[in-house]
């Protein structure tokens, strides 16, 4: 696909979805991480049960808090936010998948949090989180029996987008790190470290916990695409979708997404024009605007971009995890 050709068939996909929409539960959980902090959960899935407004961090959703899951076999999404994010950030595309019979699963990673800072450098252990939450999602939740644990997807966005790539295969090289940010000192990623309540990089390289249960990602202004090259994701064989924001000035091309592009050619790649980095997140709230303003400055509109964003993610997961 063309990176500027992403809008045409979408509205009759989307109206088609609607029609067969599902009503959405909701529900917070916990799942235990042996020798660390438990991970704090939002999930949404299918159900049968009436929907109403209700809040979420400084958002609101439509949902059935507490409901019960609907039907079985459902595929599973795990969604991995950015830096100093939280299991809020992609609450609309986490709907748009339950309505339309997935059920997702988004953890607040522990340590890059607003609040908590700690370990945001530590990019390299969000994967293993990631698998802890499959885990959870697909022997431990309550609704366990709805979900299919042979059809799991990942969505990622910057730093989730890094730690999706590498719960898919990616082997990243982190000493590229010091060149790179020799060449651009003022990049955000270079200046993360300085940054009030960010703990220090690991002192040693450490691997990356890749699960083979993930059959198809979804990867939004992916950080550190530049330490993928030149042969960190030739292990990556499920099919991607790749996102970009054309006037990203958070993680500016070509050494990120595009980066991440060049590595995987064959991956369906969308270039959104006039878009910037943080457009990958759900519309700002005005409670959210006056916490993070710097969020909440858009080029584009980004609810009416988010209507295609979301019908375009669940496309791609019907088409991967149902087929």
């Amino acid at each position: 696909m063309k990176p500027h050709l992403w809008l045409a068939g979408f509205v009759a996909f989307a109206s088609v979805g609607t029609a067969q929409a599902a009503n959405v539960g909701f529900e917070t959980a916990s799942a235990p991480v042996p020798g660390d902090k438990p991970l704090a959960l939002t999930i949404w899935y299918p159900t049968d049960a009436p929907e109403r407004p209700m809040p979420l961090s400084l958002y609101s959703q439509l949902v059935a808090p507490g409901a019960a899951p609907s039907g079985h076999g459902h595929p599973l999404v795990v969604i991995s936010h950015g830096t100093g994010g939280s299991n809020a950030d992609h609450f609309d595309t986490a709907r748009a998948l339950a309505a339309a019979g997935f059920v997702v699963a988004a953890p607040t990673h522990t340590g890059d949090t607003l609040g908590d800072r700690s370990r945001s450098l530590r990019l390299t252990e969000r994967p293993a989180q990631l698998s802890r939450v499959i885990d959870y999602m697909t022997r431990d939740w309550r609704g366990h029996d709805a979900v299919d644990a042979g059809k799991v997807g990942a969505f990622g966005f910057s730093s989730g987008g890094f730690t999706v790539l590498g719960a898919i295969g990616g082997e990243h090289d982190m000493s590229q790190v010091a060149r790179h940010c020799a060449e651009h000192p003022h990049f955000y990623d270079c200046n993360l470290g300085r940054q009030p309540g960010v703990g220090p990089s690991p002192a040693t390289p450490e691997t990356v916990a890749h699960d083979p249960r993930i059959k198809a990602a979804v990867v939004a202004a992916p950080a550190l695409g530049f330490a993928f090259a030149p042969s960190g994701l030739s292990k990556v064989s499920v099919p991607v979708q790749l996102w970009r924001a054309e006037w990203d000035t958070v993680l500016p091309q070509p050494y990120y997404a595009e980066a991440v592009h060049a590595l995987l050619p064959k991956a369906e790649y969308h270039v959104v024009p006039a878009a910037e980095h943080f457009d990958f997140m759900a519309p700002c709230t005005p409670a959210l605007a006056k916490v993070a303003p710097q969020i909440c400055v858009d080029n584009i509109d980004r609810a009416a971009f988010h209507r295609t964003f979301n019908a375009a993610v669940v496309r791609f997961f019907e088409k991967t995890l149902r087929s």
